[in-house]
């Protein structure tokens, strides 16, 4: 059996996942109050519309190797070292995130017909698009090394505080033109700042003897077997041995990432599919009062990713060691943990619904409407524990692709028949769809494959402090 973390070290880890979470939420929302105050609403809709499609293609090209980084990373079973997981992660990233800008570059006049987005607008962010991939892969490869500050501090204050800053500098000289530029700026700093922590940390380990990138990889074809390669990156190493230990990493990792590749980029259209929708059904200025109804969300997301951060690395050690009572620890607690931080946001923010137009402006009278729908899926979605991430901690990435393949579907489904009569309302009725089946699904595959389920006798260890110095069992 593995050693069990204690909850203590998930808390601290989690911990600080939130603070990140908190300030990246409070920032974000920020940004949208100031865009939607500042700007009319079909610019302030082009601009989310925008963001949303920019986001989604990185989550797309990112192929889901960020996942496959901290699986490989924080199993500690990985045989060659971690400059080559992190190069056989990014290789393939750059290559289609760059071939993806080109292309879209070059169609930004027809994306521009479609979705109202202004095509300067889509070939500016299409610039961006491999910054903004290549980021996210190097700050998840410092949580699989067991590290929570680079995406605290890079992800949920140095990118957010930057594009709020630079929104406001955009607002104040009244200049629409430069909001893109303003919000895509910052990964740059992000993507820097993230290879120097993750270059300075690996070359450390491995000085320090980490015993998980000490052995040999099999030799290729037409290798000789037994040929010693050392561990140590740096200058020991020929060309030649540093592009054998990455073609062995990558057949490692993109072995359990492959399935996800496509889960991952499904998961992230899922998440922004619905604002291009409504901005091509019923217009840039729907899209505005949707996006900024919902932005709110973000609290909740940004809650979950922070406890996400911190369990998954455990969560993976539990459930390929097969220690299925620390993987239903894990899951019960951070459930209790995720709906006490979060059900008080919701109740409130239906509560305050009714005057959500009056603070984001003119022309957002949906906005209660799409609020409380907002505030009801988000408070199921939460009860349902982090299962979509415990499924694919357990391995199932085929299940995990298939059950967002549905949600994706009916979320698309219900958006086509509901946009056009009903806007921002009949697209949060259909992202509320979709999230229900998202999360449902891999619940019940948990509950009938390992029996584990969001509440039952471990949820009483979240309340008592005592239990979280509980070490290895």
């Amino acid at each position: 059996m593995t050693a069990r973390p204690s909850l203590a070290s998930v808390a601290r880890g989690g911990a600080l996942g939130l603070a990140g979470a908190a300030a990246g939420a409070a920032a974000q929302v920020a940004l949208v109050l100031v865009v939607t105050r500042s700007f009319p609403p079909a610019t302030a809709g082009a601009l989310f519309t925008a963001m949303a499609l920019c986001l989604m293609t990185a989550g797309v090209v990112r192929l889901d190797a960020s996942n496959g980084l901290v699986h490989a990373l924080a199993s500690g079973t990985e045989r060659a070292p971690i400059h080559a997981y992190v190069r056989a992660a990014l290789y393939p990233v750059i290559a289609l995130s760059m071939a993806t800008a080109v292309a879209v570059y070059l169609l930004a006049p027809t994306v521009a017909a479609v979705t109202g987005v202004p095509a300067e607008w889509v070939r500016l962010l299409t610039l961006a698009l491999p910054f903004i991939a290549c980021a996210d892969v190097l700050v998840a490869a410092t949580r699989g090394l067991g590290a929570m500050g680079p995406t605290t501090y890079l992800l949920g204050l140095v990118q957010p505080l930057i594009q709020l800053t630079l929104i406001c500098l955009a607002t104040i000289i009244g200049s629409a033109s430069a909001l893109p530029l303003a919000w895509a700026l910052p990964y740059v700093p992000v993507l820097a700042l993230a290879a120097l922590w993750l270059h300075r940390h690996a070359s450390a380990l491995a000085e320090s003897g980490r015993p998980s990138v000490t052995g040999n990889p099999p030799p290729g074809p037409g290798e000789p077997p037994g040929a010693v390669i050392p561990a140590m990156p740096g200058a020991g190493h020929t060309d030649g041995e540093r592009a054998r230990h990455t073609r062995h990493a990558a057949r490692e990792l993109w072995r359990h990432t492959g399935p996800r590749a496509v889960a991952g980029g499904i998961q992230a259209v899922f998440q922004r599919l619905d604002i291009v929708i409504v901005a091509v059904l019923a217009g840039p200025a729907e899209a505005a009062c949707y996006t900024a109804a919902t932005r709110f969300k973000i609290i909740g997301q940004l809650a979950a990713q922070g406890l996400a951060h911190a369990v998954q690395p455990r969560l993976v050690r539990a459930l390929t060691g097969h220690d299925l009572h620390t993987a239903r620890r894990l899951y019960q607690v951070t459930t209790l943990w995720l709906v006490a931080l979060t059900w008080p946001v919701w109740i409130g923010y239906a509560a305050l619904a009714p005057w959500l137009p009056a603070l984001l402006g003119t022309g957002y009278r949906q906005g209660a409407q799409v609020a409380v729908v907002l505030a009801a899926t988000m408070m199921v979605a939460s009860a349902c524990g982090m299962a979509d991430l415990a499924l694919i901690a357990a391995g199932h990435t085929t299940a995990s692709l298939a059950n967002t393949t549905i949600a994706i579907t009916v979320t698309v489904a219900a958006d086509i028949a509901l946009v056009p009569a009903h806007g921002a309302l009949g697209a949060a009725l259909g992202w509320s769809a979709g999230v229900l089946v998202k999360n449902l699904l891999p619940l019940l595959h948990l509950h009938r494959t390992y029996r584990l389920r969001p509440f039952g006798r471990h949820t009483p260890a979240a309340l008592r402090p005592r239990a979280w110095q509980e070490g290895p069992a």
